[in-house]
């Protein structure tokens, strides 16, 4: 019987099939994309590529991946490098869930297969390829093609990847692009900044307990992204959503004068007068310098209910 040599026994084989540009050292964080196909050893039969998949394969690396493997192959490879990998089955238990996930995305959620113990014992994980290598498992080969390297500060990470810093740092960062949206009247871009910022925040929050100090502190920035939130949201006409904001801005800070005037404004568009007026009084009665802006407020609201007054006269008198 013929031995194999130590290289053949390593975990984790090597065989470049084109050589890359450049090798750069990955550090945690690094995103990397590359396209992928998978074998069983010996075997010329695809079990997937990424490619008919059309979508490309992406990791960010320290992120405890299922696939861990896949991890350490990236690091051992340079940009656009092509490399065949032969990797011992003890790594490669979790493949068949990976392949599954990653034929799933599209599907719709009743046409796929949900893989609890009971249902992988009796029924498998509703692929009969990876059903077999579930019961059987073997050696890999995996061609990778990296074509695609971003260090940590060469791209804009996703909240998921972000420390409790990284999102107080991208708050702001959006507060201010915001802010430069909506000075120059792009308010839906201004919105989603606003949008995105308060989502931020809130996800802060939930890891405080309400309304200790840390609490408090984070809801003392979320209020101002709320009211700018809401400021897009009645420019859009949308009152409802505006007056549901301001409400809970009110609820943070019962005193804030402009809640209480833009909910007003939302009372008045939605035409909700008796509680536009008293939004209107409320605000002016905590900030005097607004009694020419409220008087035209509430002069508006009288001559919009005359003239309604009006209408529903003439309507009545059609009716008779």
């Amino acid at each position: 019987m013929q031995s194999r040599s130590k290289s053949d026994m390593k975990p984790i084989r090597k065989e470049i099939l084109n050589p890359g540009n450049a090798y750069i050292e990955l550090t945690p964080g690094t995103r990397v994309k590359f396209h992928f196909q998978t074998r069983r050893a010996g075997d010329s039969r695809i079990i997937d590529d990424s490619r008919k998949m059309e979508k490309p394969m992406e990791l960010v690396l320290g992120k405890k991946f299922k696939l861990e493997v896949w991890e350490l192959i990236v690091q051992q490879m340079s940009l656009n490098e092509v490399a065949k990998f032969t990797v011992h089955k003890s790594l490669c238990a979790q493949y068949p869930f990976i392949s599954k996930t990653l034929r799933d995305i599209g599907k719709k959620p009743e046409e796929r297969r949900h893989c609890c113990g009971m249902t992988l014992q009796n029924e498998g994980i509703g692929y009969t390829d990876l059903d077999e290598l579930l019961q059987n498992p073997a050696e890999l080969e995996f061609i990778i093609e990296l074509f695609s390297i971003e260090l940590p500060e060469q791209y804009e990470k996703e909240r998921w990847q972000m420390s409790d810093d990284e999102k107080m740092l991208a708050t702001s960062t959006l507060r201010e692009r915001g802010n430069n949206f909506y000075k120059a009247s792009r308010f839906t871009e201004a919105e989603t900044c606003y949008r995105e910022a308060v989502g931020i925040v809130e996800q802060l929050m939930l890891k405080e307990k309400p309304h200790d100090e840390e609490w408090q502190e984070l809801a003392a920035i979320k209020t101002p992204l709320l009211l700018n939130y809401a400021q897009c949201r009645l420019i859009a006409g949308d009152f409802y959503a505006v007056i549901e904001h301001c409400n809970e801005v009110l609820t943070l800070d019962p005193r804030n004068v402009k809640a209480l005037f833009r909910r007003a404004k939302a009372h008045a568009g939605a035409w909700n007068p008796a509680q536009a007026r008293r939004d209107f009084l409320d605000a002016l009665a905590l900030d005097a310098s607004l009694k020419s802006t409220v008087s035209k407020e509430l002069k508006s609201i009288e001559d919009q209910q005359q003239a309604r007054n009006v209408q529903d006269r003439i309507h009545m008198q059609k009716l008779f």
